[in-house]
C-alpha cells in the first residue's frame, strides 16, 4: 500500500530554498541576536467571550489573566490567556460588527503552534477528545484542531526552538 501524494508534491522548490538559505540565513554562531523580546500577544476574534474562556482555560489549560473593555471599540471585550514563558493569547469580541467566519487569506492567520511539556500535551489531547473536538495527530508531536470560532491551532510537544527533532532556533 502506498501513501497518496501530498498536496503540492509535484512541485520541487529545493533549489529555490537552498538559494534563499545561502543568501539570508546565517549560522547560529554568526547570526545576530533578535531585536525582539518575544511575542507579547497574538490577538484573535471571538464570537462569544464565555465560550472562548471555557475552551482556552478549561480545555487547553491556559489561565485567563485579564479582561477589560477594548480601548478602540466601545463595548468590545479584550481578554488574555497565559500561554507560558511570558507570552499571552488575546481575544476581542466585536459586538455589532458583521464578522464573517474564519477564512484563510494571504497575510492572515494560518495556525498558531503552542509548545507544551509532553505530559501537559497528552492531558490537553485527552481533554480535547473528551470535549468532542476533532484532533489530527501528526508526526508524533503535533495536534491540529480548530478553536470555537474556527481558528486553527496546533499543540506541539517539541521544546521551544525545536520541531520534529531539528533545531529551528
Amino acid at each position: 500500500m502506498t501513501d497518496a501524494p501530498r498536496h503540492g508534491s509535484q512541485i520541487d522548490r529545493s533549489d529555490e530554498w537552498a538559494a534563499l538559505r545561502r543568501q539570508y540565513m546565517a549560522s547560529p554562531e554568526t547570526r545576530p541576536a533578535s531585536t525582539a523580546r518575544g511575542v507579547h500577544h497574538q490577538a484573535l476574534l471571538s464570537s462569544d467571550v464565555e465560550q472562548t474562556i471555557r475552551f482556552y482555560q478549561e480545555v487547553l489549560g491556559f489561565p485567563l489573566t485579564d479582561l477589560f473593555e477594548n480601548r478602540d471599540y466601545a463595548g468590545s471585550t479584550h481578554f488574555f490567556f497565559d500561554i507560558g514563558n511570558g507570552n499571552c493569547l488575546a481575544f476581542f469580541d466585536m459586538p455589532g460588527l458583521d464578522l464573517a467566519p474564519y477564512r484563510e487569506v494571504l497575510g492572515g492567520h494560518h495556525h498558531l503552534a503552542i509548545s507544551m511539556e509532553p505530559s501537559q500535551w497528552q492531558a490537553a489531547w485527552d481533554r480535547l477528545v473528551a470535549a468532542g473536538v476533532d484532533v489530527a495527530h501528526v508526526d508524533g508531536s503535533s495536534l491540529y484542531f480548530t478553536g470555537p470560532d474556527g481558528e486553527r491551532l496546533e499543540l506541539i510537544s517539541d521544546p521551544l526552538g525545536e520541531m520534529y527533532g531539528a533545531r529551528v532556533l
